[in-house]
């Protein structure tokens, strides 16, 4: 039997396709350019190509993330004795009879009820990581930080105790939100430079920060902060302020709430 009629049919059929396909793109454009009812749609042009004539869907731009929050610098005072990040410093000093109502005591030293926990938490995480750190010293009243930089001063001279030591009315430790460490593993070290090279050292200025603490004096900081490093000196000033400074990268708690610091002293 010949293929040819078939052929033929197929054929037919195909043309019918691509006339009806015709057919309909001409009635769309017709649509297009005319309306349903044939009268010329307003504001198109005779000389605009049909291609133009088509007309696309308007595509919604995609939504963007909402801004990051900025860090409210300003949600507490640097100059009430009693604020978390007040700064007490050559420049800054405190009240001389000031002394917080919350003391309590952790292992021999008082600090503000609201640094003990994180305290408590940071000396136990050390500990885990082989760091045996030890609470040395916390608040100090005026007259006690008097008695201690005249002990420096008759030990080393007034120069290192101008560098190392706070006049009394100038120091951190009378807020009761700093504290001082020693070395369980290297006591040797305690109080001196080496303190850095230690376990706890080492930790501290690695970790402190994740317990809302800062070492407060550090080689890079001591032209802001006005003294010498001190790796045992550390200043609680919560952790919501530490973790910002550490992923600001920021070296001082002078630099972060804008106050001055220097190493020389407020004239007074």
């Amino acid at each position: 039997m010949s293929s040819r009629p078939w052929r033929s049919v197929a054929l037919a059929v195909l043309m019918i396709a691509v006339v009806g396909g015709i057919v309909v793109v001409a009635s769309g454009l017709w649509s297009v350019l005319w309306g349903d009812d044939g009268s010329r749609i307003e504001g198109l042009s005779e000389e605009v190509p049909w291609e133009q004539a088509i007309v696309v869907p308007t595509v919604a731009p995609p939504t963007t993330q909402p801004p990051e929050p900025v860090f409210d610098l300003a949600q507490h005072s640097t100059s009430d004795p009693a604020s978390p990040w007040v700064i007490v410093n050559k420049q800054h000093p405190i009240a001389t009879g000031y002394e917080p109502a919350d003391l309590v005591d952790v292992d021999g030293a008082r600090v503000r009820a609201a640094v003990e926990p994180d305290l408590r938490a940071m000396v136990e995480a050390a500990g885990v990581d082989g760091a045996r750190l030890v609470v040395r010293s916390g608040y100090r009243s005026y007259t006690e930080q008097a008695g201690a930089r005249a002990a420096v001063e008759a030990r080393r001279g007034f120069a290192h105790a101008e560098r190392y030591s706070a006049r009394p009315g100038f120091s951190e430790h009378q807020t009761g939100l700093a504290v001082d460490v020693d070395s369980g593993s290297q006591p040797s070290c305690n109080l001196q430079t080496c303190f850095t090279r230690t376990a706890e050292g080492a930790w501290l200025a690695e970790r402190a920060w994740e317990f809302g603490f800062v070492v407060r004096y550090t080689e890079q900081n001591t032209a802001v902060t006005g003294y010498a490093p001190e790796g045992w000196h550390l200043r609680w000033v919560g952790r919501e302020l530490t973790g910002h400074l550490h992923a600001e990268g920021i070296g001082s708690l002078e630099e972060a709430l804008g106050v001055s610091g220097g190493p020389e002293y407020a004239a007074g």
